[in-house]
């Protein structure tokens, strides 16, 4: 049932009248005679360069013409074709040379993130790296939409179908597992089979199963067509299950896919979702595992009280690495490619490829393009602990840490990286989420406003909100500068693909509340 946005408040359009008034000032204070300044572009996924050298005045250089001026070398000249991007400076290049990323980040133009800083001058070729942002814009949160009573106890998990936010899976202390149609407000199915609690709810990346894993010490697979059992559980944990990582679409055998789950039983066990048997068990940790990832270049990365990370082979369930940096347990992993490999061939069009070599490319080609960072598939891990830290790994490369993120004062419960793979959001019990460069790890900012533990944080899916969670609280903050720039691009309606919507998963009324 569709519904009808309510016309904007007095302090919205004060707030709309406020932040135009600003940008018209900061185009007020460029000096109108520094004449021209040279730029040449780089394309941060390939590492090429985007035509020449070109002389732009400088009172003109501001992030939205330098868009329209690297749309038009790309010859993308019609408004539907266009695409935004985000620029940062490039150090130590030449012509000649790849691009060396540096920290600096064109926040609104060039004068006032270069030229006044004195980082660069008029008389140099600046060098600019181009990374496209989503398309579509998000509709930001003003209003509960709907709050759905179902469970019977706290809901404890809770994701949205990687094809459609129409559906929602959620886990609860009442032993059971439900199906809800957020676009109605109304659920869909009820997953009964369960003894204990419902710790942890997956999605399959076609949207065609979901896995559950619960206190019981089991894993049920579920017909999200149905809502019916897909076949018997699946038992050998001998403690309950605390996540649950299916394998990337572009890496399963045809018809046969797998899924880990990771326990507090110290193992991880990877299984056929045909057959429900257990291809392999990981056991080389000696704590309970706390999360388990599974890439898209075949590695499993699981992280555990015992203080360590580990990468396994998942094709032949060896270890391969050991990260031994923290110094106390290490309580959640993100890849950098997350998003993508969740969300398989399933994309802002909602155009669905026809076969299944098709649905494979578009899978495959969806993740290469996430994970290319000059002309390398780079899949960077991060890793949150109760030691206060942040590590930022490169795991293809090596061993050590890229960089340690310090900052918090307490556990850092939650990480994750925005789906465009350039900031990193973590959420700690020190009552703050802060936000990080997932490039090199550079503090950004922190976002206060909780009162209270915050347990995790999601960014939306064209990464410019975030939503930070407390056990009562919801807060969205804007995720970079460029959100909060007024946009004449259409916003995703609720019959879109990924819908702004937000659940309380840790809401003890046992009400899904979707924004």
């Amino acid at each position: 049932m569709a519904t009808v946005l309510p016309p904007p408040s007095k302090k919205q359009r004060t707030a709309e009248a406020e932040r135009a008034r600003e940008q018209q000032d900061v185009l007020d204070t460029i000096p109108s005679d520094l004449g021209n300044v040279r730029l040449r572009f780089f394309d941060e996924i390939t590492g090429n360069a985007i035509g020449d050298t070109i002389a732009v005045p400088v009172i003109d250089a501001t992030v939205k013409n330098l868009e329209l001026l690297v749309n038009s070398l790309l010859g993308k000249q019609n408004a539907s074709e266009r695409v935004p991007y985000r620029f940062s400076l490039i150090n130590n290049a030449s012509d000649n040379q790849g691009p060396l990323p540096s920290s600096v980040d064109i926040a609104r133009d060039i004068y006032h993130s270069i030229l006044e800083p004195k980082v660069k001058s008029t008389e140099e070729t600046i060098y600019l790296q181009c990374k496209p942002q989503a398309v579509f814009h998000v509709r930001s949160v003003s209003r509960c939409a709907s709050s759905i009573p179902g469970h019977g106890e706290a809901i404890l998990a809770a994701q949205f179908s990687p094809a459609s936010s129409g559906k929602l899976l959620t886990g609860a202390g009442d032993n059971t597992a439900r199906v809800w149609d957020c676009d109605t407000g109304t659920p869909q199915y009820t997953l009964k089979g369960h003894t204990s609690w419902v710790l942890v709810v997956s999605w399959s990346p076609d949207a065609s199963l979901m896995a559950t894993g619960s206190m019981d010490n089991t894993v049920r697979l579920w017909d999200a067509s149905t809502g019916q059992p897909h076949g018997s559980p699946l038992k050998g944990h001998t403690k309950w299950v605390r996540s649950i990582a299916w394998e990337p679409y572009h890496l399963q055998a045809l018809g046969r896919p797998r899924l880990a789950s990771a326990s507090k039983d110290s193992t991880v066990r990877i299984w056929d979702a045909v057959t429900r048997r257990t291809d392999f068990v990981l056991s080389g940790h000696k704590g309970s595992v706390s999360c388990v990832r599974w890439g898209g270049t075949g590695r499993i990365y699981t992280s555990s009280q015992d203080k360590t990370v580990k990468i396994w082979d998942a094709a032949k369930g060896v270890m391969i690495s050991n990260l031994t940096a923290h110094a106390h347990w290490v309580n959640h992993l993100a890849l950098s490619t997350d998003f993508v490999l969740r969300t398989a061939y399933h994309d802002h069009t909602g155009v669905i490829p026809s076969s299944e070599e098709e649905k494979l490319a578009k899978a495959k080609d969806r993740f290469e393009k996430a994970a290319k960072v000059s002309n390398e598939i780079v899949e960077r891990l991060i890793s949150a602990s109760d030691d206060c830290t942040i590590y930022l790994w490169n795991p293809s490369t090596s061993t050590k840490p890229v960089t340690r993120l310090l900052g918090h004062q307490k556990q850092v419960n939650h990480v994750s990286f925005s789906p465009n793979g350039r900031l990193i959001a973590s959420a700690a019990f020190d009552n703050h989420v802060k936000l990080w460069s997932a490039s090199d790890g550079r503090f950004l900012f922190t976002l206060r406003g909780h009162v209270g533990p915050v347990y995790m944080a999601s960014f939306s899916a064209d990464s410019r909100l975030l939503t930070p969670a407390v056990v009562t609280t919801l807060i969205v903050s804007t995720a970079t500068a460029a959100a909060a720039e007024p946009t004449t691009e259409p916003s995703f309606t609720s019959d879109q693909l990924f819908q702004n919507a937000v659940l309380n998963s840790t809401n003890a009324n046992a009400t899904s509340h979707i924004l």
